[in-house]
């Protein structure tokens, strides 16, 4: 079995694929089915995520999403799971836009069998998912921020790592190695999480409490997973509880 990390998104993943946005979109995204969601559908654009729900009343659709951060202007929430966990989603889908993560999730779906949103909150849970259901590869993909690594997420890639290391044989690559490193070599979840170039962004937005919420390790066992049930609209992925 082999197992690598891609410290940004390269595509051509021939099974499974743990994608991994920890500030914050897979985040926020394990927090909304925590909360009840029936189901998320991740956009290529902030134009698809409006334009399903378009001027009518009553739509089942609530947006959420940021650029740089911040909320964007129409949308219901922003990317925050701490403002996640204060709301009730029963029944509801979410549909999520942001910078970073559901572009990742989108290229690693062109080509990946098995796709799993991980973050720090469900690292545990996402990594027994995986083994499970792997039968040649582990693909860890980091979002980065912007086109850049982004030490949040080589760090979380680095804990996942060791939880599938520690359930069996891997074949590693470099990439794999490095997040291994950096996981050793960077404290605690928070002190990584806040020492990171998007970390102090967010804190200087005011949203540090999202830092530490995303710091918590393995305080969830749900898996967010690509389905192909319910026919999804054109452009989206939907992700349901797993």
């Amino acid at each position: 079995m082999r197992l690598r990390v891609d410290l940004l998104p390269h595509g051509q993943y021939p099974d499974v694929v743990l994608v991994i946005d920890v500030l914050r979109a897979t985040t926020t995204a394990v927090t909304y089915l925590e909360r009840g969601a029936d189901a998320l559908l991740l956009t290529a654009t902030p134009d698809v995520a409006l334009a399903l729900r378009g001027g009518e009343d009553g739509s089942p659709y609530l947006l959420g999403g940021e650029r740089g951060g911040l909320p964007i202007p129409g949308f219901d929430f922003g990317n925050s799971p701490v403002e996640a966990t204060g709301q009730n989603f029963t029944g509801r889908t979410v549909v999520m836009n942001t910078t970073n993560g559901t572009g990742a999730a989108h290229t690693a779906a062109q080509t990946g069998k098995h796709i799993f949103l991980a973050a720090l909150t469900n690292a545990h849970a996402a990594a027994r998912r995986a083994r499970a259901t792997a039968t040649e590869e582990i693909a860890i993909v980091c979002a980065g921020t912007d086109g850049q690594v982004g030490l949040e997420d080589v760090y979380a890639a680095g804990v996942l790592a060791e939880y599938l290391l520690a359930m069996g044989e891997f074949t590693v690559d470099d990439g794999a190695r490095i997040a291994l490193t950096v996981r050793r070599n960077s404290g605690n979840p928070l002190e990584a999480l806040s020492s990171s170039g998007h970390g102090q962004h967010l804190g200087r937005l005011g949203l540090g409490e999202d830092v530490r919420f995303a710091a918590g390790l393995s305080t969830s066992t749900l898996v967010p997973a690509l389905t192909l049930d319910g026919d999804p609209p054109e452009g989206t992925l939907r992700f349901t509880a797993g």
